[in-house]
């Protein structure tokens, strides 16, 4: 019966990421206008994979699925560490950011729709890192985004 259990759990956590996933690229198109930055992570995951219409789809998809293993994962992290679910959902996704952030300069210099609609430079574009890391934390711990509200200022102009 444990051994069920723990599979019903694994589904469970891989089931959520994948509804916060699905639920980030529904709500993406409302951020990149609040935060007017046009940086998506849909559009730099769909357009690497078709150049048709149908670009969304494709990355949505892909979105979804590795948000399904980001909640695989996060299942076998808590399972081995007595930590705060909130607070290890946070230094996940934070942990998430700053290793693939470095990842933009391949899509810089090789996707094959740089430039176009959702995929902006990215390591020229600091804004859309910060606007990348409101989000994670946002997401994850409410009222997270306004620490970018006292870091920011400093960083640039548009404070």
């Amino acid at each position: 019966m444990r051994m069920l259990d723990s599979h019903r759990s694994r589904a469970r956590d891989a089931g959520a990421g994948g509804v916060a996933a699905a639920v980030w690229a529904l709500q993406e198109p409302i951020d990149r206008r609040v935060f007017d930055c046009d940086y998506s992570d849909v559009a730099i995951l769909g357009k690497a994979v078709t150049g048709g219409r149908r670009w969304w789809l494709a990355g949505s998809a892909l979105h979804v699925a590795n948000g399904m293993l980001f909640g695989l994962a996060y299942h076998e992290v808590r399972r081995r560490r007595a930590l705060d679910p909130r607070v290890l959902a946070l230094a996940m996704a934070l942990g998430e950011h700053l290793a693939l952030y470095p990842l933009g300069g391949l899509v810089d210099r090789f996707h094959p729709r740089r430039g176009t609609s959702g995929i902006p430079p990215l390591l020229a574009d600091a804004e859309g890192g910060q606007h990348e890391s409101d989000r994670n934390a946002g997401s994850r711990w409410p009222g997270a985004g306004r620490v970018r509200d006292g870091l920011g200022a400093a960083g640039n102009d548009h404070g």
